[in-house]
């Protein structure tokens, strides 16, 4: 089915539902109504193990609605009361690996899966923690067996569609992984409003990533309308906003984002915004707070070193500083945007042939990131190789993402020079 086909099937879908779930939408989240019942079945059973799963299932969701760490602490007290009370239950198991997943402790993560999939080898949830935990690794090929494994036991199921249409993004199939989202909006319950909202900011990106701000606007607005206030959709609405050069509703949108989740990466955005406004002054103490917010965490799994990276990098100007947060990420992790961290960083401090090998290893997985581009085509025309950075230039042009615009005043000053010079 073509996608333009689809994406209007879809809007007839969204505009039926939307407005049906508005209107009757709970005062409470689908989170905060499942921990209130679950926290009800270990009332009336409290020396049962499955109703302090039930309550970190819950609280694990309840941390992804409000990105608010504190949901996962409360998630593991709960999940060390299961154990207490059935030691190596199957399910408390798997929760583990879940929390570690939500921690960003990845490599633990991976492990404990591989252990449970040994014991149970049809379960379609432990394929989806081994597809999220090597994704994040860099692992591609091994998220990508377990990704079809997921589909294979069970055609067609919501988690195993979200994560596919994941690694085809990566692979850089953005209309194959714009179709599998679909499918897998649609075959979420509408009570279900955060996943929902979760996914149409999932297809929102896609949109973005490839230039269509438009049909990205519109999706992210019935997204908040299914979930007011949700961080994941300001986020991306304000980077519509940039795109839009509405400059300043951007700047209102990141610090809405930063209010609901005050994290480092979400100011980083926020003085990124400042600075477009032209408020330099407002964006230089913001730069100062994000620099010594991240630096409390640049040791942790969990941690804004991509864009601490970028900070030291492009703002601060202090490349060595970035290559040595860089290569730590480096030491654990070798995702395409880790990759891409790494050898921006080694570009920065002219190490432009390692930078270049890296850089190419990452975009050798398929993906169609306009910033990527943008860094190799910088990274191949300090190398001299014009004709290659000119090609990587215009490929991040035309996407017409973020990161595209700074491509396209590149290879205008490329043009600018070469004049002058005849």
């Amino acid at each position: 089915m073509q996608r333009g086909i689809m994406k209007k099937t879809l809007a007839m879908f969204l505009l039926l539902t939307t407005s049906v779930i508005a209107q009757s939408a709970p005062t409470q989240s689908p989170a905060e109504i499942a921990i209130a019942n679950a926290q009800k079945t270990i009332e009336k059973k409290p020396t049962q193990f499955s109703g302090y799963n039930q309550l970190a299932i819950a609280l694990a969701r309840r941390a992804r609605e409000t990105s608010d760490v504190n949901f996962y602490t409360q998630a593991e007290e709960a999940l060390k009361k299961s154990q207490q009370l059935s030691p190596g239950n199957y399910e408390g198991e798997k929760l583990h690996v879940w929390l570690l997943l939500g921690r960003h402790e990845f490599a633990a993560a991976l492990d404990a899966a591989k252990e449970l999939n040994k014991k149970m080898p049809d379960d379609v949830l432990v394929y989806g923690f081994m597809v999220d935990a090597n994704v994040e690794l860099g692992n591609y090929d091994d998220a990508e067996r377990s990704a079809q494994w997921m589909l294979n036991l069970r055609p067609g199921n919501m988690p195993a569609l979200t994560r596919t249409a994941y690694l085809r993004e990566l692979f850089g199939d953005i209309d194959g992984s714009y179709e599998l989202m679909q499918m897998a909006f649609q075959g979420t319950p509408p009570t279900e409003n955060e996943d929902r909202a979760w996914i149409m900011n999932q297809m929102a990106h896609l949109d973005l990533a490839v230039g269509k701000t438009a049909e990205a606007e519109n999706i992210l607005q019935q997204a908040l309308n299914i979930f007011p206030g949700y961080h994941y959709a300001l986020g991306n609405l304000a980077k519509v906003r940039i795109e839009q050069k509405r400059y300043a509703e951007a700047v209102d949108l990141f610090q809405q984002r930063y209010k609901a989740a005050p994290h480092a990466e979400n100011l980083y955005d926020f003085a990124v915004s400042l600075k477009l406004t032209g408020r330099a002054e407002e964006a230089n103490a913001a730069f100062a707070e994000f620099e010594k917010k991240s630096l409390l965490e640049t040791m942790r799994r969990d941690n804004s070193n991509h864009e601490l990276v970028a900070y030291y990098a492009d703002e601060a100007n202090q490349p060595a500083k970035a290559l040595e947060v860089a290569q730590r990420e480096y030491a654990y992790r070798h995702d395409v945007f880790t990759l891409d961290a790494y050898a921006w960083a080694l570009h920065k401090n002219n190490q432009d042939v390692e930078a270049r090998e890296q850089i190419e290893v990452a975009l050798a997985v398929g993906i169609r990131d306009a910033k990527l581009f943008r860094h190799a085509g910088e990274i191949a025309l300090a190398q001299g190789d014009r004709k290659t950075a000119v090609n990587y230039l215009q490929t991040s042009a035309t996407l017409n993402a973020p990161g595209s615009e700074e491509a396209r005043e590149r290879l205008a000053g490329m043009q600018k020079t070469e004049a002058r010079a005849r």
